[in-house]
């Protein structure tokens, strides 16, 4: 048709797509064709603004697939401020990761509706969540409803000491497993397995295979995850999308290895 481009000449045609398409249908498709996805997880009160920007830049040009946004503790007034300069850093999609339920931003392309069902905290059950749902009913975002899984990563956490909840034990994948299925059953679209913020280990390889089986659900890993080897190990797994968060501040020059190693994680399985 006269005045149209053929989608396969646009530049970078499947970043194009994957912003038409819903952010959850792009995990479901990926996940589905067992692509491995990168996520570098930012926290507005690690770092300046300015040097957060130069991060993002970084982790662009390294062809990272996702941004969240969020932390448990964020003491400085600057989220808003840091969902807005992703957006304008990058084109890639920006996902709301809410360590409370003032951490919502319309810039954002969808939200973590998280639930930390590994705990028993109200507050981060239900509590949080019905402070949050009016502001997100005005807002025009995508809402994924996410059961969010606190693993023991060797160490305390900011994440289990401001949560109030102890984590998951680590060598126990089906005490991880039955609380997946929970989560499944009361209608959680995704699962996030975490270690936290600092851990000294990631989440077992063990833990990530069995819960993938038995949910079936497309599944995000993060925490102590600070090498390439860990990255792909954990895509090997069973996990569709590695968030990655304090080896990227430590040292942005890691990032092309990381994707690498996660991008190319389907091949070396097979």
């Amino acid at each position: 048709m006269t005045g149209q481009v053929p989608i396969e000449l646009l530049p970078d045609a499947s970043l194009f797509l994957s912003l038409i398409v819903m952010v959850y249908q792009k995990l479901i498709q990926d996940a589905r064709f067992g692509e491995k996805k990168l996520a570098v997880l930012i926290d507005p009160d690690k770092q300046r603004i300015d040097q957060l920007a130069e991060r993002v830049r970084s982790a662009d040009h390294a062809h990272v697939d996702y941004f969240l946004v969020g932390g448990s503790l964020l003491t400085r007034d600057t989220f808003q401020e840091a969902v807005h300069m992703v957006k304008e850093e990058t084109d890639r999609p920006v996902i709301l990761f809410p360590g409370s339920a003032w951490q919502i931003s319309e810039d954002a392309d969808a939200l973590l509706f998280l639930s930390l069902i590994s705990g028993r905290n109200p507050e981060l059950l239900i509590g949080q969540h019905v402070q949050a749902a009016p502001l997100i009913h005005q807002l025009n975002l995508e809402v994924i409803p996410t059961g969010y899984l606190l693993v023991d990563g060797g160490t305390p956490t900011t994440a289990s000491y401001i949560s109030q909840t102890a984590p998951l034990p680590a060598n126990k994948p089906e005490i991880a497993v039955a609380t997946a299925l929970a989560g499944k059953y009361l209608g959680m679209q995704l699962l996030y397995l975490d270690t936290g913020s600092g851990a000294a280990h990631p989440v077992p390889s063990d833990m990530i295979r069995k819960v993938k089986k038995a949910s079936e659900l497309p599944i995000l890993v993060g925490g102590g995850i600070r090498s390439p080897d860990q990255a792909a190990t954990a895509a090997r797994a069973g996990a569709d999308v590695i968030v990655i968060g304090t080896a990227a501040e430590q040292d942005a020059s890691i990032l092309p290895a990381m994707v690498q190693a996660v991008h190319s994680s389907l091949h070396l399985a097979g």
